[in-house]
């Protein structure tokens, strides 16, 4: 039996055999391509090719390549862990021709190692064409069933629809019939029972596809309609997790040595048994799948966070966390110990597993003990919400808000609910949900029509190295349609100076000039599919003409002194904190840089001061720019060239080098260090666990810094009467401020002992209570430290005192703890109605609660409604 090294090295070793180029699996989060956040299919890292936008170098590919589908219309995070075969992060299996062979060819290789190498017993096997669309003219496969007859009886050779017989990139693009192949893996009596053609398709948990064959053929226009290819292309996929589960002879993925040893590492921190509990088997299911997908994200450069492709990740995590809170019964962080085990199974066939394995660690375990905080303060907030419920049924929008505002899970809250003898409206709960998606869908929708081509013939190639201004044509261009811009259009020429978003750098921007003057503006450039894209508010009159395109000088100059300084404060960084430090992301504008680095500490002022020293020591050394193009990716790795995990290198690349330090870089630099003029740190941060963060500005932004300060010392100078020791003379002033601070206080506590004493006298009695409601010339904080001397003095007490502030008014209620019990007095409900009065709102315990509102003058009528409010609860 193979172990699932060897199934995918066989994979690998077979297709080498079949003259295939063996290229590495791209980073599972997509960088340059606005239409998905993540990997999802094996083919995305080869748009470009099925597009038409690049030439391939080989014309045969095979790989391994890291998925993740847990967004968009490829979404099985619900379903992972409820069954044995669904997963958010897993292996594609695949092999590519561009041009090259076609279905024959593939259709025989597949058999071949399925039956021959792998040696699967042919009489499980099933395969699917293509029946057929009649509304869209596209006949029955006929060429595939003929190419399958020659494998394969004709009786299982089944008819698909073209949901599952049709494979489409997305709404418009690279599309064509597919045949899948699927194994019957019941046993004898099962399929006496029932032939398994009848099961394929059918959702069985035995009866699965195994490996889905693409004939790409046609283009998928944007009005809907279909247009021949060029040159036909195969995309074929395997599930590497099934393939593992069907040559071990197992009946669940979860079963094969892919998962086993993750979940032994769970049964022995949680101490339960797999197999023993539906509901401990689910997360276990759980937590070793999410692991590996966070794992990967986190390797290939994207942490955890509030947006997304971070927040997605984040869930990710969160989900597995609850799952191991719930039914596992941990309490504290335990999913980050998962990760050594993870990097022995998986840290040969993906390296940056290992190089990333402490970074990986930390930040999960840092992402865990946050969301554990989390579901402490709503469990917190789910007990006040149950507290001051008038039913047994909680509202749906309050369930929606703790999961919405404070990311707690509705499925935990139903458990919690369910065994305090609640429940909440479920059908409230979907309906805010549906709203919220309907927001999030009608913010993001956009409307692309197709590419209008011009000139089809023109390659695109990029001259912004070289100069900011060239002469230019447009070869296609497309109008894009958002909610959030308006109508836009993305326009491609035959060459451009303009550099695209990429690498962290932001895009170019400028314009275009036509022969007769008119000038249409470029607002931004992106790189899409390897197109570099420029984007207009407004279409040139002649699309036809010649036109200057013309690169912002300014701007381009200023972001190529900043993206000169991210790489001389890499080096600095290494330098100064020691060579754990890597680049984890990288923001380079016109007015700024940002640098993310992994460091597992804040950095001291010394720290900071001598790396913002080093910088500016290797801009005065005036270093010149060594840049090397299209070299190959071995040498510049010889010559010292780092390059960054997460990132995507082809054979050649492009390497930027001042003095002694070189890195792989496509972006624009200035060609000495010295025009960097000067370097400021502005400040350093955490971002997430081990990451941190410096912001720092160059050149004219560092003299309009140091300028602005300098005015500023000035006004402060003039405000404290041009003193001649500046540093001095505000140390006393601070030192005064601090004495007359404890002297004030000194003089509020006098002033509120004072008035305790005269209030005593003023309790109003109400036969079952004493009463007393006042507005007192007192800030908030005085207020309740003289409501809690009330309640240690005296017994039976509510009283409700308001104070005026800043235009604003604010009142504090303090009940007896005696009549909470007894009369179910609460000041949180008493206060939250009697802030009506004032515009404004509030909560808090049942003994005591504070609320503010924005109308002062209804402060008055806000005393006499919490009278109101306590007289009719004791009267009840």
């Amino acid at each position: 039996m193979l172990n699932s090294k060897e199934i995918r090295q066989t994979f690998l070793d077979f297709f080498a055999s079949k003259g295939h180029k063996i290229v590495p699996s791209a980073p599972i989060v997509l960088k340059d391509d606005p239409t998905l956040m993540f990997t999802n299919a094996g083919m995305n890292q080869f748009k470009e090719y099925f597009l038409g936008y690049k030439t391939p170098e080989y014309k045969r590919i095979a790989d391994t390549q890291k998925c993740l589908r847990v967004s968009g219309k490829h979404n099985d995070l619900e379903e992972v862990g409820l069954d044995t075969y669904h997963h958010t992060m897993f292996e594609m299996l695949g092999n590519w021709s561009f041009g090259d062979y076609f279905k024959k060819e593939a259709i025989a290789w597949a058999w071949e190692l399925l039956t021959k190498v792998y040696k699967i017993n042919p009489d499980n096997l099933y395969v699917t064409i293509f029946e057929g669309a009649e509304n869209e003219g596209l006949a029955q496969d006929t060429e595939a069933y003929n190419y399958w007859k020659q494998h394969i009886p004709e009786e299982r050779i089944l008819l698909g629809n073209k949901k599952d017989n049709f494979w489409e990139m997305g709404a418009t693009g690279p599309c064509g019939p597919s045949s899948e192949i699927h194994i019957d893996l019941r046993s004898d009596e099962d399929k006496a029972k029932i032939p398994g053609k009848e099961l394929v398709n059918k959702d069985h948990p035995e009866v699965i596809e195994i490996w889905n064959l693409v004939f790409i053929e046609f283009n998928r226009k944007a009005d809907g309609s279909l247009e021949k290819l060029p040159d036909k292309h195969i995309d074929t996929g395997m599930g590497f997790e099934r393939l593992a589960m069907v040559l071990q002879g197992k009946k669940s993925n979860y079963d094969t040595d892919i998962f086993v040893p993750l979940i032994q590492e769970i049964e022995s921190i949680s101490g339960k048994t797999y197999g023993q509990d539906e509901k401990t088997d689910i997360a276990m299911r759980v937590i070793a799948d999410h692991v590996r997908a966070v794992a990967f994200s986190i390797a290939d450069g994207q942490l955890p966070s509030n947006t997304g492709a971070g927040y997605v990740i984040r869930r990710i995590l969160r989900r597995a966390i609850r799952y191991g809170f719930t039914f596992l019964d941990q309490k504290e962080a335990f999913i980050y110990k998962l990760v050594p085990t993870l990097v022995n199974i998986m840290g040969d066939a993906f390296p940056e597993l290992q190089k990333q394995k402490s970074l990986i660690t930390n930040v999960i375990r840092e992402e865990e003990q946050s969301f554990l905080r989390t579901l402490e303060q709503g469990l917190v907030l789910l007990n006040r919400i149950i507290e001051t419920s008038q039913s047994k049924q909680i509202p749906g929008s309050k369930v929606f808000e703790l999961y919405d505002t404070y990311g707690f899970p509705k499925d935990l809250t139903a458990l919690i609910l369910r065994e305090k003898g609640y429940t909440f409206d479920e059908k409230e709960f979907e309906a805010e949900m549906q709203k919220q998606k309907q927001r999030s869908k009608s913010a993001a929708e956009v409307t692309t029509d197709d590419w209008i081509v011009i000139n089809e013939d023109d390659e695109e190639e990029f001259v912004g190295y070289d100069t900011l201004e060239s002469l230019v044509k447009i070869t296609k261009y497309r109008k894009v349609t958002s909610k959030k811009d308006g109508d836009m259009y993305q326009l491609v020429f035959n060459l451009t100076p303009f550099y695209p978003e990429s690498g962290g750098q932001v895009g170019d921007r400028g314009y275009l000039e036509a022969p007769n003057g008119d000038v249409t503006y470029i607002v931004d450039t992106k790189k899409e599919n390897n197109l570099i894209v420029h984007l207009a508010k407004s279409l040139p009159k002649n699309v036809n003409d010649i036109f200057k395109a013309v690169v912002d000088e300014d701007a381009r100059q200023r972001t190529a002194a900043n993206h000169t300084a991210t790489h001389l404060l890499h080096e600095a960084l290494r330098k100064v904190l020691g060579k754990h430090v890597e680049q984890k992301g990288s923001l380079v504008a016109p007015s700024h840089l940002r640098f993310d680095f992994s460091h597992f500490g804040k950095m001291t002022e010394d720290e900071i001061k001598q790396v913002e020293d080093y910088v500016n020591a290797r801009i005065n050394d005036k270093l010149p720019l060594i840049e090397k193009r299209n070299i190959p990716i071995t040498q510049a790795m010889e010559e010292g060239a780092m390059a960054l995990f997460g990132e995507k290198y082809g054979d050649t690349v492009r390497m930027i080098k001042f003095g002694n330090h070189a890195e792989l870089c496509g972006g624009t630099h200035v060609q000495n260090t010295g025009d960097v003029w000067q370097f400021k740190i502005l400040s350093e941060s955490a971002i997430a666990a081990g990451i941190r963060r410096i912001e720092a500005i160059t050149g004219k932004a560092v003299k309009d810094y140091y300028k602005k300060q300098d005015e500023e010392i000035k006004e402060i100078k003039k405000i404290l009467k041009n003193p001649v020791d500046l540093p001095k003379t505000i140390e006393n002033l601070q030192a005064d401020n601090q004495q007359l601070r404890k002297e004030i206080d000194k003089l509020k506590k006098e002033k509120a002992q004072f008035i305790q004493a005269q209030l005593k006298n003023e309790f109003e009695d109400l036969g079952k209570i004493k009463f007393l409601a006042k507005e007192l010339d007192l800030d908030s904080a005085t207020i309740k430290d003289l409501l809690f001397s009330f309640g240690k003095e005296l017994d039976g007490i509510v009283a409700v005192v308001g104070t005026k502030q800043n235009n604003k008014a604010v009142i504090s209620i303090f009940i007896s703890k005696d009549l909470v019990e007894k009369y179910g007095l609460h000041a949180g409900n008493i206060v939250r109605e009697a802030a009506k009065e004032i515009q404004g709102g509030g909560g808090g315990q049942p003994f005591f609660a504070t609320a503010g509102g924005k109308n002062p003058s209804g402060l008055q009528n806000a005393l006499a409604k919490a009278k109101e409010l306590v007289v009719e609860k004791i009267k009840s």
